[in-house]
């Protein structure tokens, strides 16, 4: 059996050396960093060229969704005339607005339980409940919903599946994501801040209404965005839980892709574009804008 010689030190150290003086020859010559910004750049030009081509498609007048024919609003006027498509925007958008206001209250008394009581019967169980919608398939949770759905309908009669069994499912998966923003925010508060206020004479829903949910409020701007946005784009849910006369908007889209791409198609999908655009700019200028606000208050608080 033979036995490995090991590396002359001297050797080591010459490989050692002529891999500092490589890196430092790419370093000095400015590669490195030139090539984190191309590698940068590259990521973003995958991410964003086909959204950009898709909105410059939608005011295509050609049928052909590939084939340029010149300028034209043809397809946005051709949407808005359509009922069955204006139908499933509506219900999507109060699906998602509900599941969202739902998911955040509903994170909100989640993150509370799991942070300002650090122990509890049962509190491993409970942040695994929580927890697990993140980690498990869509197609899981929705074919489990189904069957739950199915079997409550047979010995009761209710639910029908249709606008209410979506918006169950919805708020199931998004109470788990607005659960980990605001118990992440509230980890970071500063305790002594409702310690004080306690003192002060305030009672318990004072104190939560005129210190916590302040310097929570962004934290709940974000999980209601988050969460709104998941509900709208959702599909694999809606499939399972849908019912006659309750198609959201995903769900019509991916129906009529089977068929065939079309403009109207494009035309959709760039309305949802610039909706989501101005809501996540306005949420992000209102965070900041807060943010801005207190950091001002807390300076003036310092100097009086």
């Amino acid at each position: 059996m033979s036995v490995a010689t090991p590396a002359h030190p001297a050797a080591a150290q010459a490989r050692t050396l002529a891999d500092r003086s490589v890196w430092s020859l790419l370093h000095r010559t400015g590669v490195t960093r030139h090539f984190g910004k191309a590698w940068l750049a590259a990521g973003y030009l995958f991410l964003y060229i086909p959204i950009v081509a898709l909105v410059v498609y939608s005011f295509n007048a050609s049928p052909l969704p590939v084939v340029w024919a010149g300028a034209s609003l043809r397809w946005y006027r051709e949407i808005a005339h359509d009922r069955d498509l204006m139908a499933s925007v509506w219900l999507s958008l109060r699906i998602a607005f509900w599941a969202a206001s739902a998911s955040v209250v509903l994170g909100a008394l989640a993150g509370f339980a799991l942070v300002k009581y650090k122990r509890f019967l049962g509190r491993t169980l409970f942040t695994g409940m929580v927890n697990a919608p993140l980690v498990m398939p869509e197609v899981i949770i929705g074919l489990s919903l189904l069957l739950l759905l199915v079997a409550t309908q047979q010995w009761l009669g209710v639910p029908e599946r249709g606008m209410f069994t979506i918006w169950l499912g919805h708020v199931m998966l998004g109470m788990s994501y607005a659960t980990v923003v605001i118990q992440a925010r509230l980890q970071d508060l500063n305790p002594s801040l409702e310690e004080a206020a306690a003192d002060l004479g305030a009672r318990p829903i004072q104190v939560f209404v005129l210190v916590t949910l302040p310097l929570i409020l962004n934290a709940l701007v974000s999980a209601f965005l988050l969460t709104f946005t998941l509900s709208l784009d959702d599909v694999v849910l809606a499939a399972f839980l849908s019912g006659p006369g309750a198609t959201t908007l995903p769900l019509v889209i991916f129906s009529r892709a089977h068929l065939g791409m079309r403009p109207d198609i494009n035309a959709v999908a760039s309305v949802i574009i610039g909706v989501v655009s101005v809501v996540v700019v306005g949420g992000s200028w209102f965070i900041v804008r807060a943010e801005r606000r207190r950091a001002a208050e807390i300076a003036a608080a310092q100097r009086a």
